[in-house]
């Protein structure tokens, strides 16, 4: 039985942990082969952040003329052409990852096997080989069947996967998931999309940009649930001008009848059925713990399901650790890019390990209007029992907001008042993922807002403005001295 240095079940994060650091350890890659192309590179790369954050951008092109006719500007869209977009896309983004694979399969210390892994014993794995990785090179036990392998170390880096409700009907349905609606060789009429949480709002806004008429179905009373609720309350009413949304909704049921899709739901006045050319499933992810067998290698797990970490991201068993998706509760590229640091500096240094920081985690939700949020929630703040200033300022109280003509959008900062320092940032509007960064930054080093607003300079007449003017709104003691 061959036994490595290393062994890294999942090439995303995984992946990039190994540097020229790791040049003289001996390291075994674990990849499993996803729908019809391999997944080396993990979620982000191939169905996740960046093939989904390109289609945001196009449908947004896609909607110009209706944002222009608010300005004056007479704009014409004569269609999209749905296969061209894809090919744009999948195109730059496929070779990304067969090249990732040929380069760590060509390194003299690396042994890449494509199969699914999975714990046999403690540090022990099993892969369930499916065909020789396209390199060609140190290819050993590849072609079928399967192999052993024994490390000194492993990481568990194994990701998640759309969650499958047990419906009656699903089965059979010809149901998508984000992981195969990209790659549709033709957009639908109409789609269903059950769930309103950050994926299916991501491609409600794609789908209805391209043209496709779109049902939301949600099981609360606000898309968006987890944010801030004026976020949550706002973005609720302006998505139901663009889509048909079902609030307080279950489903039930799935049939499927020639080219439609018919999705039963119950809700305040009873049951009623949806009906549409596709139905779209958005209703969260599974971590792959089970996939991997966590368990029969002795790892703990949590109540979820996730494999249960440290703050090192060290499991139970000694000499193995998880990151991403897998272990962690937030299912975020950046967060499991940050851990895996964490793991790479604590598998090079065992004598000082260092832990991951999740105080400040900020997320954001691509569609239109943008959202981004850091901290805490002013439902969340009370809750606590914390006293907090809270300012909002608009969109369409700043310059560059006048000339988008924006009347919806804001921003929502809480402070402390005894500290001065920020519990939490809310934005909802046109570029609200990167105008949360310094206030991201402000919260990390612990930067008194009253500095931030103005111990600096602000360009004006820019969009910045709407974090200075929110900063300044918010009512602090002054400093003593």
């Amino acid at each position: 039985m061959r036994h490595f240095d290393l062994a890294v079940i999942g090439s995303g994060s995984g992946n990039s942990m190994i540097d020229q650091r790791f040049a003289d350890w001996d390291i075994a890659f674990v990849e499993k082969g996803v729908g019809p192309i391999g997944s080396f590179g993990g979620t982000c790369l191939n169905v996740g952040c960046i093939p989904t954050k390109m289609l945001t951008h196009t449908a947004e092109v896609a909607e110009a003329p209706e944002r222009g006719a608010r300005l004056g500007v007479d704009l014409e869209s004569r269609g999209v052409r749905w296969r061209e977009i894809r090919d744009r896309i999948f195109d730059r983004i496929d070779p990304l990852g067969a090249r990732s694979e040929r380069s760590r399969a060509r390194s003299r210390h690396i042994t890449v096997y494509r199969g699914t892994g999975r714990f046999t014993g403690v540090r022990e794995i099993t892969v369930d080989l499916e065909a020789p990785h396209e390199s060609g090179e140190r290819g050993a036990d590849t072609g079928g069947g399967s192999t052993t392998f024994t490390a000194d170390r492993v990481v568990v880096a194994a990701g998640s996967r759309p969650a499958v409700p047990d419906l009656p009907g699903l089965p059979g349905s010809g149901y998508l998931t984000s992981d195969t609606v990209m790659r549709l060789d033709t957009l639908p009429p109409r789609v269903i999309i059950l769930g309103a949480g950050s994926v299916g709002l991501e491609f409600a806004h794609v789908l209805s940009g391209l043209g496709v008429r779109v049902t939301l179905v949600n099981r609360s009373d606000c898309l968006l649930r987890r944010e801030d609720r004026d976020v949550c309350e706002r973005f609720t009413a302006l998505a139901a001008e663009r889509w048909d949304v079902r609030l307080n909704r279950e489903a039930v049921s799935v049939e499927r009848d020639g080219e439609l899709t018919r999705l039963r739901v119950s809700g305040p006045d009873g049951e009623e059925t949806l009906e549409a050319e596709a139905l779209l499933l958005a209703v969260g992810r599974v971590p792959n713990s089970d996939l991997v067998d966590a368990e029969a290698g002795g790892l703990d797990l949590t109540g979820d399901g996730r494999i249960s970490v440290d703050a090192t991201q060290a499991t139970s068993v000694a000499g193995v650790w998880a990151l991403g998706d897998v272990s962690s509760t937030y299912w975020l590229k950046h967060v499991a890019n940050h851990e895996a640091r964490v793991v790479a500096h604590n598998l090079l240094h065992p004598e000082a390990p260092v832990e991951s920081d999740h105080r400040f985690v900020p997320h954001a939700v691509f569609t239109t209007p943008q959202v981004a949020s850091v901290g805490l929630t002013e439902q969340q703040a009370l809750r606590e029992g914390l006293a907090c200033a809270v300012a909002v300022q608009r969109y369409a109280d700043i310059a560059y907001g006048w000339a988008m003509e924006d009347t919806s959008g804001f921003a929502k900062l809480l402070a402390d008042p005894a500290t001065g320092r920020l519990l939490g940032a809310h934005i909802m509007g046109p570029e609200a993922s990167s105008l949360l960064q310094p206030l991201i930054q402000a919260m990390h080093f612990g930067q008194d807002v009253r500095d931030l607003a103005r111990g600096q300079y602000w360009i004006h007449p820019a969009l910045p403005e709407l974090v200075e003017n929110a900063l300044l709104k918010l009512d602090l003691p002054a400093r003593p001295g």
